[in-house]
This record gives structure tokens, C-alpha cells and sequence, in this order.
């Protein structure tokens, strides 16, 4: 069903029926009249749609209230920042089903330059779970960015910040390096192929780890609303310092390096996924089915590894391997078990278990943690419904 109303809603469709379900899509509503660009909110079980809300504007306007020359609809695709590490977690649970990983074996077991300073009993565990204490790459290496490789071998020569497993503080960036080259160590092949080959190909999915260049002009640009920061609960200046190092200009550069095809096209693990709302959201159902991942393993990565205050961000944070899970903000809503990813700027993607469903609320326009309502919101909402 298409519909059009005040808050441009391009799309919308529910398997689901009552007055909660009009209470979400409402909620979307509400938001999107706020909305400086688009924004969607998807929601699946067992590889079906229950909801698929679409909206907005594909570009950048200057207010709500101005005029939409190109909508953001059910075929728009966007920057996943963080998300995609939930998409890497995946990937990586697969490689164990298939016997070709132990998370709790020492990395160097696969990867024997990491060894180097004191990190031959480093687990992979601990470098999925946010403890190996490698929050930022010293020295940065002069390819860049993009490099993962590069990035990958000064990781392996450096030292930790602190003891392995003694603390918890999220690797934004790092996190994809090292686990680019463990997927690579142990399969012979980058994550964006084996994305390709083993999940978006036999299952349809418009998800990417490096985009096809002719599928470029789908892209949505992403842009920061005024105000936009970063790490919103930390207050120590030092602490700031690291955080800066940690991101480089990936978020706070003048220009967002997300918008360049050298970005699209680099398939980084930490944040260079690329899909649409409604790809995430039956990706996360078809993982929590077990389509995917079997049963144990995805357990296995789902349950909570670490937690705590982190040590770098002053956040509460919790989290799986490679999944963030459940946290005391209920970042993932008003239920108790929840796994997935969020993304910088808004946009959070994940599981229900208890549900069997897969969600995603999926934009481009980048709001402070501290003052964004719209996932938190709309999850409120979805909790009211009869998802049976």
C-alpha cells in the first residue's frame, strides 16, 4: 500500500493489525515531520515482513516543511556507520559453525603476528567483546583509513592500553581491522565476499560490504543536524582526547569521508556497510531463525561477554560477541532480551529473540545520542503491538 500524507510517508505496509500497530506507524510519522532528510522503520519474522515504514527526503533539506525533489523510499540505500559491525558479528559466527574458528582460542593461533607485546593469550573473544584494549591504531598508518590490511599489522605489532579482558570500552574503528583479518586469515576471503557469497546472494538481500558502482546513485548522503556529537555522556577531557584519536575525521571532519565512493567501495568492517531498512531488518530475522547461524553458536555470541562502565566513553555498555546485547539505557526497548548493532547518528538494527522478529530503523540524517528519540520511540511503540 502507498499513501501519501503530511510527513510524505512514501511507503507503508504491515502484516499486522490493531491500534497499537497505528500507534507505530504514528510515532514514524510524528517523527518524520521533524525529519531534515528519510528515514525508515522495518520490521520482520521468519524472513516475512510485519512492517515496513518509509519516508522523507533522500537529500538534505533545509527544513521539514520544504518541498521533496527526490523521496527516500523502499529502494533507497545508506551508509550503515556502526551497524555494520552486528553484519561482521555474523559473519564471523558462521565461520565458527563451519569449524574454522575457536573464540576462545588465541588469536595468534590464526593470526601469529598479534602475538607481538604481550597478546599471545589474547582470545578472539576478547578482541569481539570490546576488552583487547587496542582502541586506536599507533601510529596511524599513511594509507589511511580505508587500509584495513595496513591498519591489521600495526595492530598485531602494538601494545594494549590496558591488560586484555581487564576492561571494557567500545572499538569503534579497530574492531573491523582485526576482525577483517581474522575472517581473512581463517577463509581466504575478505568479509564483503563472504557477505556476498554466503548471505546476500542465496537469500536476495541488498546488503553490502563494498558497493557495486553502478548502485552508487541509490545512496543516500549522510549529514550531521546541527549540534551533532559524538560520545554525549563523556565529560573528561582526557578521555576526549582518545575518543578524537579513536574516530580520526571518520564523524567530526568537516567533510563526512561516508559520502565518497572510495568509502562505498572500501567494504570496511566497522561501519562501511551499505543497505536499506527493510534488507537489515530481514538480514536480523533471518539470523534470529536460524537461518544463519545455528542455534549454538548464535547463543553462543549473543549472551553478554562484557559490561560495565566504558572505560574510554564513560557509557554503560554491554555486549556479545561482536553484537552489542541489551544495556541499562534499553537501547534496544522496553523488552529484556535484545541483540544487534546501532550506528553512528541514530539509525539501530536488531533482534527480539523472544519475538523471533529482526528490526531496523534506518536514516541519514545524524542526531546526538543524547537527544534522539526516534528508535527509542518507535520500539516503544512496536512493544505494544501483538507480535504473538
Amino acid at each position: 500500500m502507498t499513501v501519501r500524507s503530511r510527513a510524505e510517508l512514501t511507503t507503508a505496509h504491515t502484516n499486522l493489525r490493531g491500534p497499537a500497530v497505528s500507534r507505530v506507524r504514528e510515532t514514524f510519522e510524528e517523527h518524520l515531520s521533524r525529519a531534515h532528510g528519510g528515514m525508515s522503520f522495518c520490521v520482520y519474522r521468519d524472513g516475512r515482513p510485519l512492517i515496513r515504514l518509509h519516508g522523507g527526503s533522500f537529500d538534505r533539506r533545509s527544513s521539514p516543511g520544504d518541498a521533496v525533489e527526490r523521496p527516500w523510499d523502499e529502494h533507497t540505500l545508506a551508509v550503515m556507520f556502526s551497524g555494520t559491525k552486528g553484519v561482521s558479528a555474523t559473519l564471523v559466527a558462521m565461520a565458527v559453525d563451519r569449524g574454522l574458528l575457536d573464540v576462545n582460542e588465541p588469536v595468534a593461533r590464526y593470526w601469529p603476528e598479534f602475538a607481538a607485546r604481550g597478546k599471545e593469550h589474547v582470545s578472539v573473544a576478547q578482541v569481539l567483546d570490546h576488552t583487547v584494549g587496542l582502541v586506536y591504531t599507533d601510529p596511524e598508518p599513511p594509507a589511511g583509513m580505508l587500509d584495513a590490511s595496513a591498519h591489521a599489522a600495526v595492530l598485531a605489532r602494538q601494545e594494549p592500553l590496558w591488560d586484555p579482558g581487564s576492561k571494557v570500552a567500545y572499538h569503534a574503528v579497530t574492531f573491523g581491522h582485526m576482525v577483517e583479518e581474522l575472517l581473512v586469515r581463517v577463509t581466504g576471503h575478505r568479509a564483503g565476499q563472504l557477505l556476498r557469497e554466503h548471505v546476500a546472494r542465496p537469500h536476495g538481500l541488498e546488503l553490502y560490504l563494498g558497493l557495486p558502482a553502478e548502485l552508487e546513485d541509490r545512496v543516500a548522503p549522510v549529514f550531521r543536524a546541527p549540534g551533532y556529537a559524538i560520545s554525549t555522556f563523556l565529560e573528561d577531557p582526557q578521555r576526549r582526547a582518545i575518543v578524537e584519536r579513536m574516530y580520526g575525521n571518520a564523524l567530526l571532519g568537516e567533510e563526512l569521508p561516508a559520502n565518497s565512493r572510495a568509502f562505498h567501495a572500501s567494504g570496511l568492517v566497522s561501519g562501511g556497510g551499505i543497505a536499506g531498512a527493510d534488507a537489515i531488518a530481514r538480514f536480523y530475522s533471518l539470523v534470529a531463525s536460524g537461518e544463519l547461524v545455528s542455534p549454538a553458536t548464535l547463543e553462543t555470541f549473543t549472551r553478554t561477554w562484557s559490561h560495565g562502565r566504558d572505560a574510554v566513553n564513560d557509557r554503560p555498555v554491554a555486549f556479545g560477541l561482536g553484537f552489542e546485547v541489551q544495556d541499562p539505557l534499553c537501547t534496544y526497548g522496553p523488552v529484556e532480551r535484545a541483540y544487534g548493532h546501532s550506528g553512528a547518528g541514530g539509525c539501530l538494527h536488531g533482534v527480539w529473540p523472544d519475538a523471533r522478529i529482526g528490526f531496523s530503523f534506518h536514516t541519514n540524517e545524524m542526531l546526538s545520542e543524547n537527544v534522539d528519540r526516534r528508535a527509542k520511540d518507535l520500539l516503544a511503540a512496536l512493544a505494544q503491538c501483538d507480535l504473538g
